[in-house]
């Protein structure tokens, strides 16, 4: 059986990082479940912990005037979840719900802030592998808008495909 040491070890956010960092890091990691429907955090919350996921679905949710909740993205095994334990403000930018049920690394996202301050090597690794998976998470969102029809165009539907509203916006059905 895995130690919390080792799953991180093995994680792109620690992986290749300093033992040392990886040790502090378990010391302060927890194995948390969620069921489906779950809300883990709420937007504007304060941002403390950050999750590892390692089986399940969570989504990140916008609340839309007049719409209700929206799936901004939904994020799976592998991924991290809840970056804003090291950006300022600290807050949670979007509510995060469990899809299904899910299982993950909790780790105190408040207490690895205070290390990085105190550690420039550990800041440094943490903030670069963070900002290396918000990349990769910006340009999913820009490829992903760039292929959603447009919802005013309304040509789909004269050509009898329905638009209708999913979770990610406007898409015509077959």
């Amino acid at each position: 059986m895995s130690t919390l040491e080792d799953i991180l070890a093995k994680h792109p956010l620690f992986s290749d990082l300093d033992p040392h960092y990886i040790q502090l890091a378990s010391e302060r990691a927890s194995d948390v479940h969620f069921n489906a429907g779950d809300l883990i955090f709420r937007e504007g919350d304060q941002a403390d912990s950050l999750y590892l996921i390692r089986q399940g679905r969570i989504a990140l949710e916008l609340s839309a005037p007049g719409r209700g909740s929206l799936t901004i993205e939904t994020l799976e095994d592998g991924d991290i979840v809840a970056y804003s334990w090291l950006i300022p403000p600290h807050r949670y930018r979007f509510d995060g719900r469990a899809v299904k049920a899910t299982h993950a690394i909790a780790l105190d996202g408040a207490w690895l802030r205070a290390k990085c301050k105190e550690d420039d090597k550990l800041g440094y690794e943490m903030m670069y592998r963070t900002a290396t998976i918000l990349a990769d998470r910006l340009d999913a969102t820009r490829i992903s808008m760039a292929m959603a029809p447009d919802p005013a165009d309304h040509s789909a539907a004269e050509h009898g495909c329905p638009v209708t509203e999913s979770d990610n916006g406007a898409v015509p059905h077959a």
